[in-house]
Order: structure tokens, then sequence, then C-alpha cells
């Protein structure tokens, strides 16, 4: 099951930086392209033979470059302008959208051009196999630039996503708000209930000893779920019947399937912060877990609070983030998606589990 985001500004900036093409629309980018067109345009003359006749070099280069640049900003130019759309589907859609239009512009350009050489001089035919002979040319290079450019996309989201989970993971451990919030529940019920003031201090414990683990750790799914029980204990101690978490975990749910660590604690911890806080009257959280072989799928369900962009910015980045490590461990059969519709905010997370796992059910 496949979400997407309500359309936001916070979200328009989360395009912005996944989108694997250049902004067109800046100067730095279409510098960086009239350069990289014009050594092209110089590669392609010095491989002729005649590249050593000074005339004929000067000639075939001033033409040449004429012809690539007008290709490269007129493609520029259309990308600038389709970018919205473009940023709105899918990465293979936009990047077989930019391919043809970077072959039919080129093979138009070329057209063009040769009507133009044609009627300047009189004895230059236009001839529909150079046009054919450059469309080729182009899809070559423009697919190899295409390649590229998602490939350094593709790296720079990976290396963010990690450094941002290092960054998370280490904040984590230190968490004002949390932590000043247990304490202060734990010290209020020494007195008056000593003994859930002690599972109080064992499950802050547990959560403390869990983020001091290593990011990429991976632990059975019962592990994760018994931490997120932990997590939720807690804070209903601050919360109290404010917080009412409903889990729907079907009986055929492979609970020795391997998990990232702190996969759902996160986004129980955003259901709570960004759904039931906010709300006096407080609100349900759905955990719904469900496996239908090869793939499980985890499901959070909380009330939907428009908030400060800032904490939409910090949810959309917590939720990427988690997508990003499930893609690097389990490739593109795992899904990180949400949505936002009716006063509900809804995370779906997907993942195959492996053989591996599912030998050890008993």
């Amino acid at each position: 099951m496949n979400f997407k985001a309500e359309s936001s500004v916070e979200w328009t900036d989360h395009l912005e930086h996944s989108f694997f093409l250049p902004n067109f629309c800046q100067k730095q980018p279409v510098f960086i392209l009239v350069i990289v067109a014009e050594l092209l345009a110089v590669l392609l003359v010095l491989a002729q033979e005649t590249a050593f006749d000074r005339l004929h070099f000067w000639y075939q280069l001033a033409l040449l470059s004429f012809y690539i640049q007008w290709v490269s900003l007129t493609s520029a130019a259309m990308l600038c302008v389709l970018r919205k759309r473009l940023m709105g589907g899918s990465s293979y859609r936009a990047a077989l959208i930019s391919y043809g239009l970077i072959i039919a512009d080129t093979m138009l350009v070329s057209l063009l051009g040769q009507i133009l050489l044609s009627w300047i001089y009189a004895d230059i035919p236009v001839s529909g196999w150079l046009v054919f002979k450059h469309g080729v040319m182009s899809a070559i290079i423009g697919g190899l630039v295409l390649r590229y450019f998602y490939v350094q996309q593709q790296l720079q989201s990976q290396q963010r996503a990690g450094l941002m989970h290092r960054i998370q993971a280490l904040q984590s451990r230190i968490h004002p708000h949390f932590l000043f919030n247990s304490m202060n529940s734990i010290a209020s019920l020494i007195a008056s209930e000593p003994k859930l003031a002690e599972t109080a201090v064992e499950d802050l414990a547990e959560l403390f000893r869990a983020s001091l683990h290593h990011v990429g750790d991976q632990v059975a799914l019962s592990d994760e779920l018994a931490l997120c029980r932990r997590y939720i204990a807690l804070e209903q101690l601050r919360l109290s019947d404010r917080l009412v978490v409903d889990w729907q975990i079907d009986a055929g749910v492979p609970l020795d399937a391997r998990i990232p660590l702190l996969t759902l604690q996160p986004l129980l911890e955003n259901a709570i912060y960004h759904g039931i806080q906010p709300l006096p009257q407080g609100g349900h959280i759905s955990v719904v877990i469900e496996y239908q072989m090869p793939l499980l799928s985890l499901r959070v369900s909380n009330p939907y609070v428009v908030q400060k962009i800032n904490h939409h910015k910090g949810h959309h980045m917590a939720l990427d983030n988690i997508r990003h490590r499930l893609i690097a461990l389990y490739g593109d059969q795992a899904h990180c998606d949400w949505r936002a519709t009716r006063g509900q905010f809804e995370v779906c997370i997907e993942y195959p589990v492996m053989r591996t796992d599912l030998s050890k059910i008993g």
C-alpha cells in the first residue's frame, strides 16, 4: 500500500531536495551546462580528421558550438518549465519524459539548423539521415547524463539520510522533553506507587539502552514491539487516558522477523508529539501489523493537527530517514509512505521478510 503526503510548502521543499534533475531555472546549473556543452563541442571537433586544419577547425567549432548550445539551452528551458510537474510524479516517469524531450529537441534543432543552412547555402540539402544520427547521439549522451544525475542524487540522499539518522540517534539519547517528563512522572509515583515507579525506571533504562546501539542494528520484531510498549507506558504516565493505543497484530505475523532497531518507536513518538499532545482531549493511535508473504506491513495512524511548519519539517525528515534506511537494507521492495486526510495522519511501512527470518519461526 503506497500513500502520498498532501501537498504543502514543506513537502514541496522535500521534493525539491529529492528530485534527481538539477534546477535549470537557476543560474549555476545553466552556467555549468553551457561549459559542459562547449567542452563536448570541442571534443567532437577534435575527433574529426580535419581537426588540424585551422580554418576548418574554427569553422566547425563555431557551427557545432552554436548547434549544441541551442540544444542544451532549449532543453534546459523546457525542463525548467516542466520541473514542478515532473517532481509530482515518479522518478521513472520524470526520467522518461526528460529523455524523450532531449531527443526530440535535438532532432528538431538539427532539422531547423539544416533548413537554415540550405536557405543560406543553396548547395547544402536537408538530410533526414543526419537528423536521425543526431537523435541517436543525443539518446546516448542524454541517457548517460540522466543516469549520472540520478546516481548522484541517490548518493547524496543516502549520505544525507545516514547523517540525519546519526544526528537523530544522538539526539534521542538526550531528549530533554521526554527525559524530564519521564523523570517527573517517576518522581510523583515514588511515594504513592513505588512498584509502578520502579517499572517506569526499568522502561526508561531499556529505551536509553536501545538508543546506544549502532544505527544499522536489526532486532526481532517482538523486541521492537516490546520496546514500543515500554515507551507507550512511560508516555501514558504523563498523558494518562488522553493516550489510547490500539494494537492490531495479525496472528500470522512472524514476530521473529528482523526489523531495523528504532523503526516503529519513532513513528509512535511522532504520533504522540504531532497528533495526541496538541489535543486537549487526546486521541487514539492505531498500530496495525500484517503479513502477506513476503511483505511485512506496519501502519501507524493518529489524529492529524495542523501545526507550525517547523514541526512538519521535522516530521517529514524523520519519515524520509526511515524510508532511506529501509531501502538501503531491503531495496526497492521497501516502502515508507504517508498521507494526511480527514483529520488522520497515517504512515505505512512495507518491507520483505527474508527467508532466513521465516526459518526461525517455530
